[in-house]
């Protein structure tokens, strides 16, 4: 999603359950740490811990690449070990692209989110993300209780740790709300009686009729049955019929509204 459609829209309700840490061991770049974080900030997770980022901390690239995300960043803790950083934590994923031989369950995102959620509520879970060039080492691997990796193409295996951190971010959010969407799509309108559609038939074919367009003489009434069952199957609104009459009008050559059906004036009206 772009910058220009992103929704302000305050019926998009957060998570209840505790979200996830989110734990880059030795990253190396603050543009990675900024964009990881502004991807935790899109789906909800707040708690991003680094450990021993190779510019220091704080990063002004970090900060300019998170985008707005000065939530997370502000709240960044560092650690000098990874055990430091994962000490108050009852569940840790560790992400890797390749397989380590650990008698570890390997889960993919959707697994992996599950089974954070499952936790209870005094629990917190946290998910490794090693460095861009190497990954976590088998050390770090061996701290985890799970393997994460994800369903990506094995000639191209490699992840962007923003990239990484996104896709995580998301399935967990999507178990966590129930997939809600931020804003609902706007109520649809009811459909067009059939009066006022027996009204735009009858207005386009008396329309149609000079122009020569129903012939041969002998199919007019197959070509009628054909245009009113495709307007009839178009599931018109009254607005769209009253449209639709304008249009028709303007191409009778009459610039004022198309005049009413006599059924739909007042009692009374002559």
């Amino acid at each position: 999603m772009s910058d220009s459609v992103a929704s302000t829209d305050d019926s998009a309700e957060p998570a209840t359950a505790v979200p996830p840490a989110v734990v880059l061991v030795e990253p190396q770049l603050g543009e990675n740490i900024g964009t990881a974080a502004r991807a935790m900030a899109n789906f909800g997770l707040d708690d991003l811990r680094l450990v021993n980022p190779r510019d220091g901390w704080p990063s002004e690239k970090a900060v300019a690449a998170a985008s707005g995300a000065a939530h997370v960043i502000e709240r960044v803790r560092v650690f000098e070990t990874t055990e430091a950083a994962i000490a108050d934590l009852g569940l840790v994923l560790a992400t890797t692209a390749r397989a380590r031989g650990f008698h570890r369950p390997v889960l993919g995102p959707e697994g992996a989110a599950a089974r954070a959620l499952a936790l209870p509520a005094d629990t917190r879970a946290g998910i490794l993300f090693g460095r861009e060039r190497w990954g976590l080492n088998n050390d770090e691997v061996a701290l985890a209780d799970a393997i994460v990796t994800y369903p990506v193409d094995p000639r191209f295996a490699s992840l962007n740790i923003a990239q990484a951190v996104l896709l995580f971010s998301y399935e967990w959010r999507r178990q966590a709300t129930g997939a809600a969407l931020p804003f609902e799509a706007f109520p649809t309108a009811p459909p067009a009686s059939k009066q006022a559609l027996v009204g735009l038939f009858e207005h386009l074919e008396a329309a149609l009729e000079p122009t020569g367009y129903f012939r041969p003489p002998e199919m007019r009434p197959v070509m009628v049955r054909n245009l009113r069952t495709l307007l009839q199957d178009a599931g018109l609104t009254e607005t769209q019929v009253h449209l639709l009459r304008g249009v028709v009008a303007h191409l009778e050559g009459r610039r004022g509204r198309p005049i009413r059906d006599r059924a739909t004036k007042d009692d009374g009206e002559e």
